[in-house]
């Protein structure tokens, strides 16, 4: 099982800020497993439509789309953090 987070407006859009899935096999990659949960509901759908506006880390790793899922325990989604 994965835990993934969600923060900031891509938790409002989504309607929680965390869920724990059984890794589908055709999640191999971040981009893969974006493209699944898109698929799983209209806020999951609005919240990952653009992926320029997102950031993802695995096991607390930042990670890039093409990043390879190999059995992770933990999976961040939230949108780019910026410092002032």
């Amino acid at each position: 099982m994965v835990q993934l987070l969600y923060f900031a407006w891509v938790r409002e859009m989504i309607g929680t800020d965390s869920e724990t899935i059984a890794l589908p096999a055709e999640a191999t990659t971040v981009a893969a497993l974006l493209d699944w949960l898109a698929a799983r509901s209209p806020g999951h759908a609005a919240a990952l439509a653009d992926r320029s506006r997102i950031r993802v880390a695995v096991d607390q790793n930042f990670a890039t789309l093409a990043t390879q899922l190999a059995a992770p325990r933990e999976i961040a989604i939230f949108p780019p953090v910026t410092g002032g």
